[in-house]
């Protein structure tokens, strides 16, 4: 079994093999393209996204500057905004729903390190998937951890660490982030 295999399988992998090393490389690349085209040539951002991303729907806006790892592992829905400084750490997938939006100096971790220091320095790691679900808002400075999935229409605080699942229909905030109250009809405007 190759490293991206075991990769994308979840297991342990040597983050420094050669492949995986070569796709960082390129996916570097083309963020650096992107956050230095004109903030207005629409054309090029959307042409270095189709390049960069597994999937996007409709509707994408992603503010300079934006990091990914691979980029391979990003499916994106309809209507999706992420403002400035938005590191994806993509060695496993990250999907975003339709309508999601993304305060700045957001983080979506999927990477993980072993805690035992031996595993931890022979270069293993491991990824777990993250998904965010329909109608989502993240408020500025969020960190989402590995393996967590945050429902639909859910709204998560500025500031949160997000280490554990979010329900639907939730409005979620701290460190750790814990859901605070449900979403409900006195909630619209």
């Amino acid at each position: 079994m190759t490293e991206k295999e075991k990769q994308q399988a979840g297991e342990l992998y040597n983050g420094n093999d050669p492949e995986l090393i070569a796709e960082r490389v390129a996916a570097k690349k083309l963020c650096a393209e992107y956050n230095s085209a004109q903030y207005n040539d629409y054309q090029k951002k959307e042409r270095l996204l189709d390049r960069l991303l597994a999937l996007r729907g409709e509707n994408t806006w992603i503010e300079a500057n934006f990091f990914c790892d691979y980029g391979y592992n990003i499916i994106i829905g309809d209507n999706f905004y992420s403002n400035h400084n938005c590191v994806i750490l993509d060695c496993a997938e990250v999907i975003f729903g339709n309508n999601v939006f993304i305060g700045p100096n957001c983080g979506f971790y999927t990477a993980g390190h072993p805690i035992d220091a031996e595993q931890r320095n022979k270069g293993l790691e491991y990824a777990k998937p993250i998904k965010v679900g329909d109608d989502v808002w993240i408020g500025g400075n969020v960190c989402v951890m590995p393996g967590v999935t945050i429902g639909s229409n859910t709204v998560i605080g500025g500031g949160s660490v997000v280490v554990d699942d979010i329900p639907a229909d939730s409005v979620a905030v701290g460190n750790p982030c814990r859901v605070i109250r449900k979403i409900t009809e006195k909630d619209k405007m």
